[in-house]
């Protein structure tokens, strides 16, 4: 498809500048933007490739001022990062998907399918599951018993979902997740050795939920395991039994969320962010990257990092303390030696 810069910034309400009738029919980074392809600038960072930039159209934000001359059209908009993001979502709605039930899938004779299917060879939907309309079921993926699963679902290739798991709409797991795989449940026994605890329970994902490649989330020892709605988890991000994680939570890749804790609405976990079971993390909290977190997180709205987690700008000034421990210490040891010799 082709759009000029006029009918992108329609449908963006936004301004252009330069050629409105400029031709794009593909999208580029602004560092790699070549005639044809529309490509954004948000983060000033990168503001010096937008003078050298060959891409024909450019978002940039409404109090965006050039400092040197520009030689592409550019759209103002409210906001270029969102706007791309809506550029990028009308091109994929508008996309070719599959359909069709590939002779090579083994669907259950008790499990219902929406329509507008896809589902791809050496797919397996078992015994009364029920999938909702404009799946898209990609190669190898296993979806065991009695599951439940709205409209609008993909899976990507290898995905495995087991027995009683709940998903709503619009959800999207890539490859490799695994939802509804055994918690770590063991009790110790007077010889030393572990006895598995069953995990009876299971796992319910509600809408709008996306889950990056090679993620997990276990089932329930007993009850739910649950994701809300609007949650995002990056790759490689494992979800405890038990867990509870709220409205708009996003995670990213090489998260762990231990057993029964519990997490509020809008919270931001950044890369390797490790969190100790049977505790509660209040809405609106921001962990930064590797951050530790072995107790419950009371006060909302509060951006921590470190181990034990503190609030950032505390954990600021610690890290100039700790980075400057040998000075300190070689003072220190300066000072003890000249009282001993002044004693003397």
């Amino acid at each position: 498809m082709e759009f000029t810069a006029t009918q992108i910034a329609e449908y963006l309400h936004g301004t252009v500048e330069g050629d409105a009738t400029v031709k794009v029919h593909d999208f580029a980074k602004i560092e790699e933007g070549e005639a044809g392809k529309l490509s954004f600038l948000s983060n000033p960072k990168y503001e010096q490739y937008l003078y050298t930039s060959k891409a024909s159209i450019v978002l940039v934000n409404n109090d965006f001022t050039p400092q040197q001359p520009l030689n592409t059209t550019i759209i103002r908009v409210e906001n270029a990062y969102e706007s791309l993001a809506a550029l990028l979502t009308l091109v994929q709605k508008y996309a070719v998907r599959k359909t069709g039930i590939s002779t090579n899938a083994h669907i259950s004779t008790s499990a219902t399918i929406g329509e507008n299917a896809y589902i791809a060879p050496f797919v397996y939907i078992g015994e009364n599951t029920v999938i909702g309309k404009n799946a898209q079921i990609h190669a190898h993926c296993t979806i065991e018993d009695n599951v439940k699963i709205g409209d609008n679902f993909t899976s990507y290739a290898n995905v495995t979902i087991n027995d009683d798991i709940q998903i709503g709409n619009n959800c999207i797991l890539h490859a490799g997740v695994v939802i509804g795989g055994d918690g770590f449940g063991f009790a110790p026994s007077e010889d030393g050795s572990y006895n598995k605890i069953p995990q009876t329970g299971n796992v319910i994902i509600e809408d709008n939920v996306e889950v990056g490649s090679n993620s997990t989330i276990d089932r329930a020892t007993l009850g739910s395991t649950i994701i809300r709605s609007g949650v995002k988890i990056d790759n490689l991000v494992q979800i405890a039994h038990n867990v509870e994680i709220g409205e708009n939570t996003v995670m990213a890749a090489q998260t762990g969320i231990a057993g029964s804790t519990k997490i509020g609405k809008h919270c931001v976990f950044a890369g390797q962010v490790g969190v100790a079971g049977h505790i509660n993390i209040a809405d609106g909290t921001i962990f930064g990257a590797q951050s530790g977190v072995p107790n419950s997180v009371k006060l909302p709205n509060q951006i921590l990092m470190g181990y034990p987690a503190i609030a950032v700008g505390n954990f600021r000034r610690s890290t100039v303390v700790y980075k400057n421990l040998p000075e300190l210490q070689r003072t220190v040891y300066e000072l003890e030696k000249k009282i001993e010799t002044e004693k003397k």
